[in-house]
């Protein structure tokens, strides 16, 4: 078809992050904007900062969102899909509002926005929106000219995103020892976050124990055994687990954490882990320090062998399912009938977030979403 690389209505790609401090003199700021409005003091962040500053006060995000806009220009332009890319963070530079001011004065209009956040929650996908109205109250401020800004549609049971990972677990069994290869168990990680956040998640009829959270994670790990099984021949027991737990510890959060279930694999006897971190894009410092440090270290106090899978990154595959769900929802957005790619039970997710989906416990402006005041 002569449109098939066709992105109108969109004139460019903002591929949107969290952020991450780059030198140790840049960990405490980071963490303040990071936690601003909390009242936190600052002796209490550089307690907080230590896991940044065992790895030399510098986050590995930036370098991998510098990996993955690398391999989507790349991409894009090995396939002919002219449409430029920016990045911008919610806590870091290049900040957003920047960002966006750099874009508004470049001319772009329509601009579609690629979250490193593949699923529903608050912290992964509404306040990113919010993030992007307070940006676009600034620059309204200014007196400049606001694009449209529309946000892709969560790409947790995307192949592009699956299959990555699925390699990885397949790679990670391989390391074992042969005699506990077979007899290995897959925990599959992502982040913990209060159980009212996850009871909240996705739109509102998906409401309820776990929300949408719980159930897309759940979901993709089913996928992801699955194709180890027959890529093996083996069925390897899983469980979802969670880790990087903050905040008070009298609110509930998700659980089991990864080191207590490292616990209790061992004590039922279970000869070897693989943690595969299907909750992150990347390998940023909550795998580090998360899985490769503290997991890793409470493994081999229990005498337990573990490998930890790669996170999708800057695979290839990935930056195609960009291209792909570039060009599904740009298709869409001039009323074509689309067909969009999609593995598991869930089915593809929303494109527009409606109103009440993943709702913050103090209500804020949120572009991209149904309840936008920029339309």
């Amino acid at each position: 078809m002569p449109d098939v690389l066709d992105a109108s209505p969109y004139d460019a790609l903002l591929l949107l992050s969290f952020g991450g401090p780059e030198g140790p003199d840049d960990v405490v700021p980071f963490l303040e904007n990071v936690t601003r409005g909390r009242g936190i003091p600052k002796e209490r962040l550089k307690e907080v900062g230590q896991h940044y500053f065992l790895f030399g006060g510098v986050s590995p995000i930036n370098d991998q969102n510098r990996a993955l806009l690398d391999a989507l220009r790349k991409d894009f332009a090995e396939h002919g899909l002219d449409l430029p890319v920016y990045w911008g963070n919610r806590n870091w530079a290049p900040y957003l509002t920047d960002t966006l001011r750099e874009m508004v004065r470049d001319g772009r209009r329509r601009i579609l926005v690629l979250a490193t956040s593949a699923y529903a929650s608050y912290s992964g996908c509404r306040q990113y929106r919010e993030n992007l109205a307070d940006s676009l109250a600034a620059l309204e401020a200014e007196g400049l000219e606001l694009p449209r800004i529309d946000k892709l549609r969560h790409y947790f049971n995307h192949p592009g995103f699956v299959e990555p990972m699925v390699d990885g677990v397949v790679r990670s069994l391989a390391e074992l020892p042969e005699e506990v290869r077979d007899g290995a168990h897959i925990a599959f990680c992502t982040h913990s976050i209060p159980n009212s956040a996850a009871d909240t998640s996705g739109p509102v009829e998906e409401h309820g124990d776990g929300g949408a959270y719980v159930r897309q994670h759940l979901d993709v790990a089913q996928v992801i055994a699955d194709a180890v099984r027959e890529r093996t021949g083996v069925d390897h027991p899983w469980q979802l687990v969670y880790q990087s737990r903050s905040g008070a510890p009298h609110i509930p959060w998700l659980e089991p954490d990864i080191c207590d279930h490292l616990e209790e694999r061992r004590a039922a006897g279970v000869p070897a882990v693989v943690m595969a971190p299907i909750g992150f894009v990347s390998d940023h410092m909550e795998v580090l320090y998360d899985l490769d440090t503290e997991a890793t270290a409470k493994a081999e106090d229990l005498g337990l062998p573990v490998r930890r899978s790669a996170t999708v990154g800057a695979d290839p595959r990935f930056a195609a399912a960009v291209r792909d769900l570039v060009l599904e929802r740009s298709a869409a957005e001039r009323g074509r009938e689309v067909a969009p790619c999609a593995l598991g039970a869930l089915g593809a997710s929303h494109n527009l977030c409606p109103v009440g989906c993943c709702p913050a416990r103090a209500p804020r402006p949120a572009a991209a979403g149904a309840d936008s005041p920029y339309a």
